[in-house]
This record gives structure tokens, sequence and C-alpha cells, in this order.
């Protein structure tokens, strides 16, 4: 929000006034607008009881270093009342090489954790039992390496796939917008995608095949009417893919799952989050042709925004973090992760992430928050505010069907230009001191001592590359050759690529063999 003038605008470029009443909302008595929780068109919730029932999941984002540290971590966190884990991945994980890889180097266990093979996935979940807990794993480009050791892992421990509960990202074209981590060019990263959500119907059907993210888009600096609107086109389009592929809507539509951002002004984030789910339930019902109410219900993770902690007074990070939090309980969230107060610096310490997830059980378990479902239904400025949100991401979905929805959008640069401009915007507000942030460009204080941060040892590297090479000399290499060249073949035929993938992972292939293998059919985006 900015103000000038004494004038106020939202992130979304509407003007908020300084009072509402009921003339300030079309529809308001209009039970289809507002509807009640658990019922399309879902505005006041996906489900009746929401936290009545069930507290959302405290899920925290978890990783870096070795696959042993974030053991460590994750066992921590679950001790100390964590209900859910998310694993972040390493830059080369992400980008589907291996940890010995020139182009790895330096960034190896970086901002998540390294993981080249199934030995690594072993340690990364060693003595945590994958059948009670739900796993989510922010990966895209290599999403279906990723589940899949996942899955290997879990049969290990005697868990078959049809238990497994968990998310993989798995949203390429927000990685084309926003954030960069991509492999191969559009059209084939889409047929992984589809050829994921086909694998998972028949193999883990509780996994939710695709966590489509609007956070990424958010954090590069859209506001939040573009948040929700390149998120739902780039849903669309991954509808549009599994039809085409001949997948039916209502078999995998339950399944696909989105990731929201909380940023910093608390009611237009709620309307966001109420405006989405209603945006969704319509396109889904009255464009895409669901016939389920499953299919039409918006179930989403939100994460507190990172692109708003500073530097400077990091510890007044937890405060912001919190009613970022708030507004992602009152929206409605199904799970939550908080972001720690140090994370403008470095990794989190055990100490600050034991403290983001306290935020949340205090928010959870003291404030009331969940005593209701939707408490802020009803209120003038909310529902205009919703309105307001649900009319310009509306605006903006028109606009990228125009250009021939979200990859033609995306080709021609749309998306990016859009959101280059109103970081643009929100910079020239922040220099100019018409939108403040506490201890940035006011209230400003010098000589502060920063906290502790975590370091990562530079001998992680090495230790990889070193366990990488014990691995590749100890396999049957001519098994790992016949198995890649069934994962090479069924790229080249159209057949679902997960199956021989798998069986190469088992022969304990490595993640940038794959990778590399799938790149010599579908090459490399940009080349």
């Amino acid at each position: 929000m900015s103000r000038s003038n004494d004038r106020y605008w939202a992130t979304s470029g509407f003007e908020i006034e300084p009072v509402y009443g009921p003339d300030d909302r079309k529809d308001w008595d209009a039970d289809e607008q507002l509807g009640v929780p658990g019922e399309y068109p879902y505005t006041r919730g996906p489900y009746p009881n929401m936290y009545r029932g069930r507290k959302w999941t405290m899920r925290q984002y978890a990783g870096f270093g070795s696959a042993t540290q974030t053991n460590e971590r994750f066992r921590g966190l679950l001790a100390a009342g964590q209900t859910g884990l998310s694993v972040a991945f390493d830059l080369p994980t992400q980008m589907g090489l291996d940890s010995d890889a020139p182009l790895s180097r330096g960034e190896v266990g970086k901002v998540g954790v390294a993981i080249d093979t199934l030995d690594d996935m072993r340690l990364l979940f060693d003595r945590i039992p994958l059948g009670e807990v739900s796993t989510s794993m922010t990966i895209n480009s290599t999403a279906a390496v990723l589940l899949l050791m996942y899955q290997l892992v879990a049969e290990e421990q005697g868990i078959p796939g049809s238990d497994l509960r968990g998310t993989v990202q798995n949203d390429i074209l927000k990685e084309y917008i926003a954030r960069g981590t991509y492999i191969y060019p559009v059209q084939p990263s889409m047929r992984l995608v589809t050829d994921l959500f086909a694998y998972c119907a028949a193999e883990v059907p509780k996994w939710n095949t695709i966590s489509i993210s609007g956070y990424h888009i958010r954090e590069a600096g859209s506001t939040a009417a573009q948040e929700i609107a390149f998120t739902i086109s780039n849903g669309l389009a991954y509808v549009d893919a599994a039809q085409s592929a001949g997948l039916d809507i209502d078999d995998f539509a339950p399944r696909l799952s989105f990731f929201w951002n909380a940023h910093n002004h608390l009611f237009e984030e709620v309307a966001k989050f109420r405006a989405a789910r209603r945006i969704w339930a319509r396109l889904m019902k009255e464009r895409g042709g669901a016939t389920q109410p499953a299919s039409w219900r918006m179930r989403f993770h939100t994460q507190t925004a990172g692109s708003t902690l500073t530097a400077q007074q990091p510890h007044i990070n937890v405060v912001r973090t919190a009613y970022q939090a708030m507004a992602a309980t009152l929206g409605g969230t199904q799970s939550l992760h908080t972001n720690s107060f140090d994370e403008a610096l470095g990794l989190p310490t055990d100490e600050s992430a034991k403290l983001a997830l306290r935020t949340q059980q205090i928010l959870g378990f003291e404030s009331g928050v969940g005593d209701t479902v939707d408490p802020l239904a009803g209120s003038y400025y909310v529902e205009s505010l919703t309105d307001e949100v649900e009319a310009a991401a509306l605006q903006l979905i028109a606009d990228v069907d125009e250009l021939g929805g979200a990859v033609a959008a995306i080709e021609a640069g749309f998306q990016s230009r859009q959101i280059e401009d109103a970081a643009y915007r929100h910079a020239r507000s922040t220099d100019a001191g018409e939108t403040t942030v506490v201890g940035v460009n006011r209230f400003v204080e010098e000589g502060i001592s920063p906290p502790d941060i975590l370091t990562i040892d530079p001998e992680l590297e090495r230790a990889q590359s070193a366990s990488l090479a014990e691995i590749r000399s100890s396999r049957d290499g001519d098994a790992v050759a016949s198995a890649l060249r069934d994962v090479e073949n069924a790229a080249r035929n159209g057949d679902n690529v997960l199956y021989p993938m798998r069986e190469a992972l088992r022969a304990m292939a490595t993640l940038g063999e794959v990778s590399v293998t799938l790149e010599n059919v579908f090459g490399k985006y940009g080349h």
C-alpha cells in the first residue's frame, strides 16, 4: 500500500476509501457471491469447519547443506510441534545438476539441501516415518526425479505409494515468468508436468501433483491482483495441457493445489485469498467443465513474504511475519510457513526457525483466529476489497487469454513486463517515502549488531563430490546405462517418462544424469 496527499492505494492499483458501507459492494446480499464455507464458490473457505475441525498444517520450509544436516533440522522441528515437512533444495538440485558439475561450484548446499542420488534421499528422511507425515517439496524442473526418489525411500520403509501424502511444486511456468530455474523448453516441460499428473493418479493417488505458485511471482514484485491472475492463468494452462493429454479433469483437478504469498497489507491479502478461491471455482466449473465439487475447490499453502524482510533491525521481522501469517489464516490457508527473522542475512538458525514455528503456534492456539470460520466475512471493507481484487485479476486473466493463454503470453514476455513495471513503481514509492518500510526509510537506527547467522562449510561440496565418485564406481554401470536409454526412448516416443525414470534412480542413476538424458531429447531452454 502506498500513500500520497492523504490518499491510499492497494498494491493492485485501486484507491482505498476512508469509510466503507453497504453501498460500496455490488450484490452484497447475493448468496452466490458470498455463500457459506465449504460450498461453491468457496469465497468463505474450502471446508465447512475450517480450523474448528483441524488447524492448518504448520509446515516450516527447511533445507541446507547436506542431507544429514537437514534431517537433523527436520527432526528438531517435528519434536517442537511442526505438523508437516517442507523441503528446500539447493540450486544445482533445482537445475538438474550434480554437485560435482562445473556449474554447481560454490552453490552446493547454499540455499537448500543437496540431493544427487537415492542415497541422499535416504539420509534426508532417515528415522522420519513417511507414512505419518506429509511432505512438501519446492522443486520444479526436476520435480519428477525428487518425487520418485521419495517414493523409493518410502517403499524401503514399507510404505506403499498409495499411502504417501504431500506435494511437489512442479509449477514450471512461473519459472519462466519470475524465478528462472528451468532446464528444458516450455512445451516439453509441460509434458513432464502432465506425465507426473498421470503417474500420481495411478501410483501415488493422495499426492498433490502440483502447487501452482503465486509466491515467486509476488516475490519478483507483482501486485496482489497480478499474483492471482498470472498464477491462475498458469493453472488453466496446466488444466488444458492435461486435458489435451487425455486426462479427465475430475480425475486430476482434485489434486491440484496452490501456493500463495502473504504480504504486508493485511486486508488486501485476506481479500486476495478469498477472491482467488472464487475465481478458480468459477473457471473450473464454467470453463474447465469440471463437475465434481472437489475439482472446484482451491486448496493452498501460504508462505510469509521473504521480500519484505529487512537486514536492518532484523528482529522486527518477527512482527512482520506474525501479521502476514494472520492474513493467511484469516484468508483460510490449508498450510503455512512463517519466515525466520534472520533470512535477509542468511539461512535460518535453529533458534530463529523454532521462533518462526512458535509464531504459528501462538497464532493457532492463543489468538482465537480460528475459532470461527471466515471471521471477516460481511465486513464492508473486506467484501469490497475482495470484489476489487477479483475484478482486477479477471481483467489480467482476460489479457493473458487474448494473447493465446499463459504459454503464449510467457513467450511474448507479457507477465514479466507487467511484474517489472509493478516492482519499479513500488521501488519508486519506497524511495519517495510514500510507502513506509520501518527501519529502512523511517524509524531508522544505526549501530545495531547483526545476529549470528548460519554458514555452510565449504567442505560439503568436496564431500558431496567424493560421495558421487564412490557411487559411480560401485554401482552396476551397465544397468544404469540401460535404464537411462529406457528414459531416453520414453521421452522420444511420447511414453510416460516417470516409469523408466524410477527404475534408473533405483539403479543409482544420478539426478544430473537423468536431466542430461532428457535434455538430449528435449533440448535446453534458450539454446
